[in-house]
């Protein structure tokens, strides 16, 4: 095993990583908002001593997914995160043996963050078993090289409600960075030479917000892939319609900090012509959802909009958390023969953690 400042990586111990789940664009905030949620990917790691009958590798896995997702090293997106950590600082191998649980509540291409929460758990996983010490700023660029849009990863690592953005790297900056996240992950799993992330790729700002708005998260039993939903946008805009987020955007991110929330002006600056208006055919009512539930009809309703890519609804609101989202799910069940239930979540400020045991 290689050491890292004389420290022997192998020694026994035990700790747990938690990486929150996400939404994000909230309406008008199209790859710039997110929000982490009271739903947690939870890790339970530990090194065993040497003389410990157990496998090398052991990886066991509970919650959404259990039934596909891999358990190896080599293709368990945490671990090669994990791996992909470890190697741009010069550690070739996880220690040994290595025992981790993995709990995933958070429900799998929903637009929910659940692939944010494993890369996040990752890159905390890599520093934690390389004790690497690195800044939750540092963290984010790891985050960054792998999950390229910075609205989920941000929420989830730093918690609460959170604008951001990417910065514009130089070709000298970017140089050996790999084009793909996939051909990153893939050279570190061969324990092929990976770079540095460059320092200060994404930047962020933790927006205010009123603890008494809950998050209710609408989930259809069907799934859509963020690739699939980016490639129904269209590669240009007409300016009206991105002035008119523009506008929205603005007030939206201080309008979900005031006390008490307005819910005429927030209902309107949740509108969007950037995303939603294209996601439609992917995703069964989504127009008749987002235009019929209304703060007009429905006490308590602030706002009502995609979370992330969809299929999941995500409705803001101060109380009457089931009449709203049956609202949801009756018009889901008009436009198709799918399941849907749903979670009131609270807004976290916590972010991801990892604490020894």
């Amino acid at each position: 095993m290689t050491m890292n400042n004389n420290i022997n990586l192998n020694t026994p111990r035990k700790f747990r990583i938690k990486s929150p789940c996400s939404t994000a664009n909230i309406g008008p905030g199209f790859d710039v908002l997110g929000m982490s949620l009271s739903l947690y990917l939870t890790m339970e790691v530990e090194i065993l001593p040497a003389s410990d009958k157990t496998p090398s590798f052991v990886m066991t896995y509970s919650g959404e997914g259990a039934t596909k997702v891999p358990l190896t090293p080599e293709k368990n997106l945490i671990t090669k995160t994990a791996l992909y950590v470890l190697s741009a600082n010069g550690i070739t191998s996880l220690p040994q043996p290595l025992k981790i649980h993995v709990d995933n509540p958070i429900p799998l291409g929903r637009g929910l963050g659940s692939s944010g929460a494993a890369v996040v758990g990752g890159v905390l996983l890599g520093n934690a078993l390389g004790q690497l010490n690195l800044s939750h700023d540092r963290l984010l660029d790891y985050c960054l090289m792998i999950e390229r849009h910075p609205d989920n990863v941000a929420a989830a690592l730093m918690g609460g409600f959170v604008a951001s953005y990417l910065r514009e790297l130089s070709p000298e900056q970017m140089k050996g960075v790999p084009e793909s996240e996939t051909a990153l992950l893939n050279n570190a799993v061969a324990q092929r030479a990976v770079p540095q992330p460059p320092v200060g790729i994404g930047h962020y700002v933790k927006l205010g917000w009123n603890q008494n708005i809950k998050c209710i998260a609408i989930v259809p039993q069907f799934e859509v892939a963020t690739a699939k939903a980016r490639a129904v946008l269209p590669t240009q805009y007409e300016r009206k319609d991105i002035v008119f987020n523009f506008q929205r955007l603005a007030v939206l991110t201080t309008a979900l900090g005031q006390v008490p929330p307005n819910p005429e002006l927030i209902y309107n600056a949740m509108q969007d012509k950037i995303h939603q208006p294209y996601r439609k055919t992917l995703i069964p009512g989504l127009p008749e959802i987002l235009s019929t539930i209304t703060y007009e009809k429905y006490d308590g309703l602030l706002g009502i909009c995609l979370s992330g890519a969809g299929p999941t609804i995500l409705a803001l609101a101060t109380k009457n958390y089931d009449e709203i989202a049956q609202a949801a799910i009756a018009l889901f069940k008009k436009h198709g023969d799918f399941e849907c239930f749903y979670k009131v979540l609270d807004v976290v400020t916590d972010g991801s953690t990892c604490v020894d045991l």
